[in-house]
């Protein structure tokens, strides 16, 4: 095998990696990881997350976790420590929210 061979796998590789690590963090949250969430404390705060890296709830067409489309989406959540999420101030002189916004 010549090294450009070598190189060229070895690049494919980590992207086949790269996008199955992907696919299986995007999946919806487990049971036991909600519980274990709510246990530490932690609520849901809508709007809050960057795109692609909500806990859950992005809205109409998306499974859930990783799915969200832009940041600070209204109607996906991120869990944050309890009792913060009205305090987090978001672009536009917005908050975070309890609710789907």
């Amino acid at each position: 095998m010549s090294a450009k061979n070598t190189i060229s796998s070895l690049v494919l590789a980590g992207a086949v990696s790269t996008a199955l690590t992907t696919l299986a963090i995007a999946g919806p949250l487990t049971k036991a990881e909600a519980d274990a969430a709510i246990a530490a404390k932690k609520e849901k705060c809508f709007g809050v997350a960057l795109k692609g890296q909500n806990d859950c709830a992005a809205g109409p067409g998306t499974t859930c976790q990783g799915t969200s489309t832009a940041d600070f989406q209204g109607n996906a959540w991120k869990f944050v420590q309890g009792g913060t999420c009205a305090n987090i101030e978001l672009p536009g002189g917005k908050h975070g929210s309890l609710k789907p916004v």
